[in-house]
C-alpha cells in the first residue's frame, strides 16, 4: 500500500521530468517577473494605482496560462482560446485601474490598464518562450511610456 501510494505521489509530480524542462520554466517565468516588474516599476514611480508588484503577477500569470497547455501537451496551435482568455481576462482587471472622476468629469487608469495588458502581452511571449522579443517588446513600451509624455500634451489619464 505504502509503495502504491510512493507511485502515485511520484506520477503526480511528474510534470517536471528533467533538468532541461525546470531551466526552460524556470527562465520563462524569471523573464516574465522581471519584466513585468520593471514596467510596474515605471508606474509605481508615477504614483499610479498598479504597481511593481501587479506588473509582476500579471506577467508571471499570462507566462503560466502558456506554459500549462504546452507542459501538458497542447499545441501550440490549440493555444489561440487560451491566449483569447488571458486578452478578455486581463481587460477585466485593467478596467479597474479605470476611475472616472466625476468631480473633475475625467476619466485616470487608463495608460496603467492599456499597460497592465501590454504586460500581459509580454508574459504571454515570455511564456511562449520567445525571450529576445519580450525583452524588446519591453523597451518598446518603456519608451513610449517615457517619450510620448516629452513630445505629446496630458492625455485623459492625467498622462501624457
Amino acid at each position: 500500500m505504502a509503495e502504491e501510494m510512493w507511485s502515485t505521489l511520484v506520477k503526480e509530480f511528474s510534470d517536471i521530468p528533467d533538468l532541461s524542462t525546470i531551466t526552460l520554466i524556470t527562465v520563462r517565468l524569471t523573464i516574465a517577473a522581471a519584466l513585468g516588474g520593471i514596467l510596474g516599476y515605471e508606474r509605481e514611480r508615477k504614483g499610479r494605482s498598479a504597481g511593481v508588484r501587479t506588473h509582476m503577477l500579471v506577467a508571471v500569470g499570462a507566462a503560466l496560462f502558456v506554459i500549462a497547455p504546452l507542459q501538458s501537451g497542447m499545441e501550440v496551435g490549440d493555444l489561440s482560446r487560451v491566449l483569447q482568455g488571458i486578452i478578455q481576462g486581463i481587460g477585466f482587471l485593467g478596467a479597474g485601474a479605470i476611475m472616472v472622476r466625476s468631480t473633475r468629469q475625467q476619466v485616470e487608469g487608463l495608460t496603467t490598464a492599456a499597460n497592465i495588458w501590454a504586460t500581459a502581452g509580454i508574459g504571454i511571449i515570455a511564456g511562449l518562450g520567445l525571450e529576445a522579443t519580450a525583452i524588446l517588446s519591453t523597451v518598446v513600451v518603456l519608451i513610449i511610456l517615457a517619450a510620448v509624455p516629452l513630445v505629446l500634451p496630458k492625455d485623459a489619464d492625467g498622462d501624457r
